[in-house]
């Protein structure tokens, strides 16, 4: 399993797909952000992303 907050996420979401388009979206700006910062990511984008969705999904 990737990561605990995935069972969450896809609960708040009607199918897969628009879950998947939603973390690689919120994955490529983080990764376009902190390279234009000049940031170097220790973790993944992808997990990054997950654990974002994860935390807006919960307040909701």
């Amino acid at each position: 399993m990737l990561n605990p907050a995935i069972g969450k996420l896809i609960e708040n979401y009607d199918n897969r797909y628009r879950l998947v388009t939603d973390i690689a979206k919120c994955a490529r700006e983080l990764s376009s952000d902190a390279e234009e910062r000049g940031e170097i990511l220790i973790e993944k984008p992808v997990s990054i992303a997950i654990n974002k969705l994860a935390a807006e999904k919960e307040l909701i």
